[in-house]
């Protein structure tokens, strides 16, 4: 099976379940007759964009590319998952509703803002590091201001 093949496959999975975790998604690969290890679901869910979406309940679901890009990610989510940021030097840690964090964190990423050289996220906490200490203040200003507690602009 070529990647394009194992792509299309994961794409149609989710347009037809909702799939809560890579182990789900291996077992409904496999009922397709698809072997993929854990690395491969990876690396196939970070070059297909896909992001863990937190549900009313709290749970999480994968969602696809063109569901996750028909509304501004940051904007839509910041309000409802963000508690809290504070950062130091190079680094800003930003903390968010159980489950939110890798949804928030790859909002992060797609917006490329030019100041973070990349994001790290675990289940409610996400680690941004800076280009530059200096643009410290400004960004934590920035992702409060788009979750809606910062100051006005």
């Amino acid at each position: 099976m070529s990647k394009r093949e194992r792509h299309e496959q994961i794409l149609e999975i989710l347009r037809e379940n909702t799939v809560t975790s890579q182990e789900a998604l291996r077992e409904l690969l496999q009922a397709r007759g698809m072997e993929a290890t854990q690395a491969t679901l990876s690396r196939d869910i970070r070059e297909l964009r896909l992001v863990k979406v937190p549900a009313a309940d709290g749970s999480g679901h994968y969602s696809l590319p063109e569901e996750w890009e028909s509304t501004p990610p940051l904007e839509s989510l910041l309000p409802t998952l963000f508690l809290s940021a504070d950062g130091v030097d190079h680094l800003l840690i930003i903390h968010t509703m159980k489950g939110g964090a890798q949804t928030v964190a790859a909002g992060i990423d797609w917006e490329e803002w030019p100041e973070v050289l990349g994001t790290l996220a675990g289940d409610d906490t996400i680690l941004i590091v800076l280009r530059d200490p200096a643009s410290l203040p400004s960004l934590k200003a920035h992702v409060e201001r788009l979750a809606g507690v910062g100051p006005e602009r």
